[in-house]
């Protein structure tokens, strides 16, 4: 597909960006441009460009305003050394992004088009991508754009890319974070949204944020919907527990969970480091069992954003428990450092997982 390129006349100054990098938080800066290709009953995919990135002009009647027709994604260019740009593993981003489509009604962007449009956008701004810890959030996204009032899938869609230099997304560094576990609301139910990364999703659960946060709690952990017994995802990542054998187990993939392209990272990682891993469920009262006897030793929470993250206490309407020493722990630490060290090029790569940009 053919891009228009717009340069940005009025792009932010370097004295101000590099001020602005000494004190990167998460999502609240952005860079220059923006990718935007319009989708058309009929016609298809058409009108593709970089341009500067502008607010779109919204009719009051637009179908997302009213019905939610969204989906979006969640990926980081990083600079290694030499001063090369790459992209972690893309191709499950664009994958899973049609799966998302497919689910909430929405027309498949084509998956090379999805991996031009962000390859784009970052070769564009590629002066915005930073380097030392941190990297620049790519966020895909897609919505019904039609301006109608009715409930059907709409016939008018805008697919965008826009992308923003970030830090880390907990401030305490390889802190473990605590967690509350929400026994009063759920994030999916079986048959519904729970497998998609559409923004729904993110909705229900913000109360049940606010609720960890009003607990003195980092994220929320959700148990499933129709027993309220089985632990699933946290807000917004999945979730490991290692055990004193060094056995490690993530909760499977049923169509309630957010299949994370880290938690995948990190399974392949693991299981090729001689780590036995298994998907299978496990119940808020064992982790609870586990944890006191000592069983349990580590948990971690992962995703795009957060990378990942020890879990050290569990906080819910009947009290709370540590896990281990309430610390981040070494299969964790491992874990992690061989999934950065692969991102920011500081280890071969023999899965073919990073794209260099250019």
């Amino acid at each position: 597909m053919h891009f228009d390129i717009h340069p940005n006349p009025a792009p932010l100054p370097e004295a101000d960006r590099v001020e602005a990098f000494k004190a990167l938080g998460f999502g609240t800066l952005f860079t220059d441009h923006m990718v935007v290709i319009r989708w058309t009953e009929g016609r298809g995919w058409h009108s593709a460009q970089i341009t500067a990135r502008a607010p779109f002009p919204l009719d009051p009647a637009t179908s997302v305003l009213h019905y939610a027709q969204e989906i979006f994604e969640g990926m980081k260019a990083y600079r290694q050394p030499g001063n090369r740009i790459v992209l972690f593993r893309p191709d499950e981003n664009a994958g899973r992004f049609n799966a998302s489509a497919r689910r909430m009604a929405m027309p498949e962007l084509p998956e090379e088009v999805f991996l031009d449009a962000v390859q784009k956008l970052v070769a564009q701004d590629a002066v915005w991508v930073p380097e030392g810890e941190g990297s620049l959030y790519l966020r895909p996204f897609m919505f019904a754009s039609e301006a109608f009032l009715g409930v059907r899938p709409a016939r008018e869609y805008i697919f965008c890319v826009i992308a923003s230099p970030v830090g880390p997304y907990f401030k305490g560094g390889e802190k473990a974070v605590t967690i509350w576990a929400s026994q009063a609301y759920t994030r999916a139910a079986t048959g519904g949204t729970g497998a998609a990364k559409c923004g729904g999703n993110y909705a229900a659960s913000l109360i049940a944020q606010a609720e960890a946060s009003a607990h003195g709690c980092d994220q929320v952990v959700f148990l499933d919907a129709a027993e309220r017994r089985w632990v699933e995802e946290l807000g917004g990542m999945n979730v490991f527990f290692v055990f004193k054998d060094g056995s490690v187990i993530t909760p499977p993939l049923t169509g309630t969970i957010l299949p994370g392209i880290t938690r995948k990272s990190l399974m392949q990682l693991a299981s090729d480091a001689g780590t036995a891993i298994e998907e299978r469920p496990y119940a808020f009262d064992q982790w609870q069992a586990d944890a006191a006897s000592g069983h349990l030793v580590e948990a971690f929470a992962c995703g795009t954003a957060a990378v990942v993250a020890g879990i050290g206490k569990v906080r819910h309407d009947g009290g709370e428990f540590l896990i281990g020493d309430g610390q981040t722990g070494p299969v964790t630490r491992r874990l992690r450092e061989a999934l950065v060290s692969l991102q920011r090029g500081q280890s071969n790569d023999p899965y073919g997982w990073v794209r260099t940009i250019g």
